[in-house]
């Protein structure tokens, strides 16, 4: 399951779905590490990705997504991580349930690997967070009794490269790093 934090402000969303800002490069680096192709969900010349296309390539290959935050404040109103103030994570009790054959989350970019690690009983420090491009085991337990009874795996947390262009990495060697994972895990 793919989480990244919370989503940019209504206006810079280009399609009501997950990554809704045409200038965020997550579509274009699943275009180019499934399809070889950085436009293969690019509507045409316009500005904005196609959100069924997404959707049935997602539900295909088995690829869920879920925001880490709930509820957040941007503090400067644009969509950088730096500034997102976390008021409610994801309740991930009532979302492992509805993807019972999970077994790797993985998160794009650090405050997505903070927010999620902060779930953990025992959350660990900082120091032993997965560094990019690393995983680690992912022990959650669950928040309610009535959770608990959904079978869901051992999960395993990756940690890959933000898909923000204020992310200071080369969109190939962002596309590399996704590939290696999606091979990693079975997934291409």
């Amino acid at each position: 399951m793919m989480m990244g934090t919370f989503p940019p402000t209504a206006d810079k969303w280009a399609m009501p779905f997950h990554y809704p800002n045409f200038y965020n490069d997550m579509w274009r680096i699943y275009g180019s590490v499934f399809f070889d192709d950085v436009d293969y969900f690019r509507v045409g010349k316009e500005k904005r990705f196609d959100p069924e296309r997404i959707r049935t390539f997602m539900f295909e290959r088995g690829i869920a997504s879920c925001p880490t935050v709930k509820q957040a404040i941007r503090e400067t109103g644009n969509a950088s991580d730096k500034n997102l103030t976390v008021v409610t994570p994801v309740d991930l009790d009532s979302i492992l349930p509805k993807v019972p054959k999970v077994e790797t989350l993985f998160a794009t970019g650090g405050k997505a690997t903070e927010v999620l690690l902060g779930l953990l009983a025992e959350p660990p420090a900082k120091s032993k967070y997965p560094k990019t491009n690393q995983s680690m085991d992912y022990p959650y337990q669950w928040q309610s009794n009535q959770s608990q009874k959904a079978d869901v795996n051992d999960l395993t947390l990756y940690r890959l490269p933000s898909t923000s262009r204020a992310y200071p990495l080369a969109i190939d060697k962002k596309i590399a790093a996704y590939k290696d994972f999606f091979k990693k895990i079975g997934k291409l």
